[in-house]
């Protein structure tokens, strides 16, 4: 039994997942079903799992299940086959205008294709088709790593792996309509590098949102530019600001999977999923093979909580999301349930702010979410492990900051250890060396040099 005094009613993915299947495993009447979620260039995800027929249970969890997947693989068609009744469904649910209709119109986007649902035979749910692309660990010849934050963006000259010169700039992405704004910036970091070496031999480029062959398929930087300007403008930026230093190879990456990048770099291993605590959850994974998967891996939108009263998010309109879990709301979130009330007009990063000060103060409701935090960790990586080989998680952003952090990664082992023994997944945090420059150098990286 869980024990939150702040969130009495958590009820943990993995838990209610875990109890499904060990009750369907008890009946003879029993039968196999898969879904298999298509992606870009026929890349497709298989989930297999057994159903009671006409159990009420099953749409609840199949339908968290198939909106994990859809957030940690990503794709605009899903085949479900094997319980017909069930499929028609959990169809109602994934269609323009159903309950997951953010998700359904999210999806059509990134892949640029119509949302499908399709309810087919068991026999004709496709098979597996991953893909394991190579990126990063390139050190070799004179290289630009660009970092598009929301607040300023980072550049660094990096010749054989070596930074020898770095900068940020302040700048407005977020709130600024004309595209021609975002166009400048880049490229005058980009040529603030370039002054630096003898020459350019390859650009990489870590930014938050969804790539797709060097395409900016959703990103919150362009949030104010015209829907009307996005294609003609936005969608091929970087391949345009590349243009201007010459023709060099460029490869723009998720900034998660940069972080993992950079942290499987400094940890010289494998099967890293990185995780920063901010403004939402940001994350990223470097596989077996120290490649990625050219999944999404948005867990911010991937349920970890299937309290249906939990907070909804107010983005994707679901409830029990990972964003109200691991970013700073959702420490405001447990301490307005501590009953502490914060002065009017302060922005979420002010309010995290004034808990991280009682933190340090040792404050007991301050240690009491951040213990909270570390709880739903501990609860969470094992359902993340459904669809990741975790051998390492690289923990950061601002959230695990100061002694809140230490709580959290405390927190978390202890739920591990008590409750789930059989995992042996290492929390750990980048170095100052990796913080100040391996994001850099692990961007610069990514592109091969010609």
């Amino acid at each position: 039994m869980i024990n939150l005094r702040l969130d009495p009613n958590f009820q943990p993915m993995i838990l209610k997942l875990r109890e499904f299947k060990a009750r369907v495993a008890e009946s003879e009447s029993k039968v196999p079903v898969a879904f298999c979620v298509e992606r870009n260039n026929g890349y497709k995800y298989r989930y297999d799992i057994d159903v009671i027929p006409g159990d009420s249970e099953a749409i609840g969890v199949i339908e968290r299940l198939i909106k994990s997947v859809l957030w940690v693989v990503g794709g605009f068609k899903v085949y479900f086959g094997g319980d017909r009744q069930l499929g028609e469904e959990l169809k109602k649910h994934f269609t323009k205008g159903g309950a997951r209709d953010f998700d359904v119109n999210f999806m059509a986007q990134v892949y640029d294709n119509p949302f499908e649902f399709v309810v087919v035979d068991y026999k004709d749910v496709p098979e597996n088709k991953a893909s394991s692309i190579s990126v990063g660990g390139n050190l070799e010849g004179c290289r630009i790593g660009f970092d598009a934050g929301g607040s300023d963006r980072k550049v660094s000259a990096v010749v054989d792996g070596e930074v020898i010169y770095s900068e940020e700039v302040v700048w407005l992405p977020k709130v600024t309509e004309d595209p021609q704004y975002h166009l400048d910036g880049i490229i005058d970091s980009f040529k603030r590098a370039a002054s630096k070496m003898p020459r350019v031999d390859a650009i990489g480029v870590s930014s938050a949102g969804i790539y797709i062959n060097n395409e900016v398929r959703v990103a919150s930087l362009f949030l104010k530019v015209p829907q009307e300007l996005f294609e003609s403008k936005v969608r091929n930026i970087y391949k345009e600001a590349t243009k201007a230093i010459g023709d060099v190879p460029l490869e723009v990456c998720n900034d998660g999977d940069v972080t993992a990048l950079a942290g499987a770099l400094q940890l010289k291993d494998v099967n890293v999923l990185g995780i920063a605590m901010g403004t939402s959850e940001a994350v990223g994974y470097i596989n077996k093979d120290g490649n990625i998967n050219g999944w999404l891996s948005e867990l911010a939108f991937v349920p970890v909580d299937y309290n249906k009263g939990a907070m909804v998010d107010e983005w994707s309109g679901d409830y029990g999301c990972g964003v109200k879990y691991f970013s700073q709301d959702g420490v405001i979130k447990l301490a307005e349930a501590g009953g502490f009330v914060f002065e009017e007009g302060l922005t979420p990063a002010e309010k995290l702010k004034v808990v991280q000060k009682m933190m340090a103060e040792d404050n007991p409701l301050a240690q009491e979410i951040y213990e909270t935090i570390g709880t739903y960790l501990g609860y969470t990586l094992p359902y993340y492990a459904e669809f990741y080989d975790i051998k390492y998680l690289l923990l950061l952003g601002r959230v695990t900051s100061g002694k809140g952090g230490d709580i959290i990664i405390e927190k978390a082992n202890e739920v591990l250890e008590k409750v789930f023994p059989e995992f042996s997944i290492q929390i750990t945090v980048p170095d100052e060396y990796t913080r100040r420059v391996g994001q850099s150098i692990a961007a610069a990286s990514l592109p091969k040099s010609r």
